[in-house]
Parts: C-alpha cells; sequence; structure tokens
C-alpha cells in the first residue's frame, strides 16, 4: 500500500490568519496520526507563513509515524532540518514567494549543487527525495546526484486528469519506470486529490506515498478529518 503523508500546512495558515493557538498545528499532526496517516509533511518557509520553524521542533519529539520535511535548501533550512533529524527531508526549488511548489529540480544544471547537499544530509541519517517534473531526463539526472527518492511533481496531471487521464498520466509512468530501473524510490505529490488519486496509484509503479495537503483539508471541512484521512486511504489501497 502507498503510505499517506498529510500535509498539514494549511492548519497553520489557518492558525496564523486570527493568532493564538487555534488549530493547533501539534494536536493536528498527531490526531492525524491516530485517524491513520502514515506520515506528517510539513513545508517550512523562510516567512513562516504557514509552518513556523518552532512548530517543526516542536512536532519532531512527538510524531511516531514518519516526519517529511519540505522545503528550498536555504542555509536556514538546512540548519532547522539538521536540529530536527526527520525521517525523510524532500529538496523542493520554490522561491521565497512562491504560493505553493511550482517546478521540480533542473537536475542536470543543479546536479553538483544537489549532490553536495544530499551528501550532507544522508550523513545525518535521513532519507532524501528531491522534488522532479515528469522528464525521464530529470529522473536520470536525479540518479546522479544520490538521492534516495524522487517526488513527481503531479499539478500537471492533476489539471489534465479531467480531459484525458490517461494522457496526463503517460509521461508520469514513463518517468516512475526509468526510476525503478535507476533505483530510485517514488513518492508523488500536490494537487492530488480524490478524483484523481486512485487512477495515479494503480497506474504509477512503485509509488511509495504520496503527501497531500490542500484539498485533503478542504475536504475535510464537509467530511471531517478522520473520515477524510480513511477516504485518501482507500483510495491507495
Amino acid at each position: 500500500m502507498t503510505k499517506l503523508s498529510v500535509n498539514i500546512n494549511k492548519i497553520a495558515t489557518l492558525r496564523n490568519a486570527r493568532g493564538g493557538d487555534r488549530p493547533n498545528v501539534v494536536q493536528t499532526a498527531l490526531d492525524c496520526e491516530r485517524f491513520g496517516a502514515q506520515g506528517i509533511t510539513v513545508h517550512p518557509r523562510p516567512d513562516e507563513r504557514h509552518i513556523r520553524y518552532q512548530d517543526v521542533l516542536d512536532l519532531r519529539p512527538l510524531v511516531t509515524t514518519e516526519f517529511n520535511i519540505e522545503g528550498n535548501p536555504t542555509p536556514g533550512f538546512l540548519e532547522l532540518v539538521k536540529k530536527a533529524k526527520p525521517e525523510q527531508v524532500t529538496l523542493v526549488p520554490d522561491a521565497p514567494d512562491a504560493i505553493t511548489s511550482n517546478a521540480g529540480w533542473d537536475t542536470i544544471k543543479h546536479q553538483a549543487y544537489l549532490k553536495e547537499i544530499i551528501a550532507d544530509l544522508k550523513a545525518i541519517g535521513t532519507r532524501v527525495s528531491i522534488f522532479v517534473d515528469p522528464v525521464v531526463e530529470m529522473v536520470e539526472g536525479a540518479a546522479q546526484t544520490g538521492t534516495d527518492r524522487i517526488e513527481l511533481y503531479t499539478e500537471a496531471y492533476a489539471s489534465g486528469y479531467a480531459r484525458n487521464p490517461a494522457a496526463a498520466l503517460t509521461p508520469y509512468a514513463e518517468a516512475a519506470r526509468r526510476a525503478v530501473a535507476l533505483g530510485l524510490g517514488i513518492n508523488a505529490g500536490h494537487d492530488l486529490d480524490l478524483e484523481n488519486l486512485q487512477y495515479l496509484k494503480q497506474n504509477i509503479p512503485g509509488l511509495l506515498e504520496v503527501s497531500i495537503g490542500h484539498a485533503l483539508i478542504c475536504d475535510a471541512l464537509y467530511y471531517g478529518l478522520e473520515n477524510t484521512i480513511q477516504l485518501y486511504l482507500r483510495q491507495l489501497k
């Protein structure tokens, strides 16, 4: 079964909109685990507009499933990761002012840069995944960096799914097959939801984990958090 890691950034966004500590980020993460999530994802940004660096440190000793920290490997981010020592770090090339992640790494252009950072992170015992577009050449470049996994950036799949699921999926399946052949683990994330998740799961070989936040939290407003997590898990069986 592909693991579900719940991204709790939107919980922090809601908290920050009003100040105070409601909803409580740590309690929500623990509840997600209790409701069946197999991982917790956070994506702290330099301006701390949702997840704060302190949230990461508060979560670290309490999360008992896989803790996944996503972000651009700036010096501040890397310092935080080394303090937290999560099970997984996902490197994402997002600009400081990006609303959300919007592109994968150019693993050929930035190969030397990534190789150095990945070696540094693996030295502290954390698994490393890097965010890539569904392009075979980028997957091949990723394999040269020393990363353990790639995370396929699924925005294009999600946006094309309603028009033509098979066409939307094709580049992802090709990239995944190449990743498997190169010995890379495969994660996926971005705009995955209850409509498109099962088809992706059924057609991507070796899919180990999906990270889902925005859509899952939106669904939870209607279905409740516990029920929503169960609905997503059902799509991954």
